[in-house]
């Protein structure tokens, strides 16, 4: 019997150098994407996909990532007093109840398998998600949610994929891929950021990760890879050597990489254009644009 995915671990223990000076003094997970922040978009796919216990990896200098997830019993007294349900109702999504969050402490900056492994005595020996707040995912069943439900099907490791350019293969992780069914795509190999020249293809994988506890154990003993870091890639690699299961899921939705400055502006159109709120009123100003463009500048 297949074990459920109950457990996501969430690596935010980056400085966030490419946003600074805005991340000079709040965390870039805490950056809002419309009107919420990144890692709330992170915390609604896992509670979708049926997680209940979630696991930070922080940095010093996190801790509004903490406070964010407490209850500010002023902030909703003052709210229930000037009687704003709806925004009581929004600020209740925000709040886990006890328990629910553990935060681990990655004290150097040693990759993401690095980061990954420092969350493995609360992982226990049970299959695990990963989720990356950098890349948010627009669909309309959550990418997670549609990872879980193949997983009960394929069991094994789990990664989330899509085709890029060609030119763009030395900017991810990328697969062998064996051959597909449907959408699941079986992973005889992967190799991290590999030159175009020789890359096995052009299936990138993308921030999330449903994994078995060896991969944990392959962490213990793997060495420095790309960019010098331990690499979660190397790791699953060395899984899928020792005959795991492994496959990749073609999902269905846009992704958007915001740890970048340009895919989070474009996150920020995607998202705005889609609220019925504020949709209408922010296309008839982007329409606007090149009669405001020298206002802009």
């Amino acid at each position: 019997m297949k074990q459920r995915v109950t457990k996501a671990i969430f690596p935010v223990a980056g400085l966030g150098t490419r946003f600074l000076p805005a991340t000079k003094s709040i965390p870039k997970e805490i950056m809002t994407l419309v009107d919420r922040p990144l890692i709330q978009y992170a915390i609604d796919e896992a509670r979708a996909a049926g997680i209940s216990e979630f696991i930070f990896v922080t940095s010093r200098g996190k801790s509004a990532l903490e406070d964010y997830f407490d209850r500010a019993p002023q902030l909703e007294a003052e709210l229930r007093r000037k009687g704003k349900k709806d925004l009581l109702e929004a600020l209740r999504t925000t709040e886990m109840v006890s328990g629910a969050i553990a935060y681990i402490r990655q004290q150097r900056p040693r990759g993401l398998g690095h980061a990954v492994w420092c969350a493995r005595r609360l992982v226990g020996n049970e299959p695990f998600a990963v989720i990356l707040p950098d890349d948010v995912i627009a669909a309309d069943k959550p990418c997670l949610q549609q990872m879980v439900e193949a997983h009960a099907e394929t069991g094994g490791n789990l990664i989330a994929a899509m085709d890029v350019p060609p030119q763009a293969t030395g900017a991810y992780g990328i697969i062998d891929p064996g051959d597909a069914v449907g959408r699941l795509v079986p992973v005889t190999g992967m190799v991290e950021k590999p030159d175009p020249a020789v890359a096995p293809s052009t299936l990138a994988v993308v921030g999330r990760y449903i994994l078995t506890p060896d991969v944990l154990r392959n962490l213990n003993r793997i060495k420095t890879g790309a960019g010098g870091e331990i690499q979660l890639t190397d790791a699953i690699s060395a899984d899928i050597a020792e005959g795991a299961r492994t496959h990749a899921l073609r999902f269905e939705g846009q992704r958007y990489d915001c740890g970048s400055k340009a895919g989070f502006l474009e996150a920020t159109v995607a998202f705005g254009l889609a609220r019925p709120d504020l949709g209408p009123d922010f296309a008839r100003f982007l329409d606007s644009l090149p009669r405001h463009g020298a206002a802009a500048e």
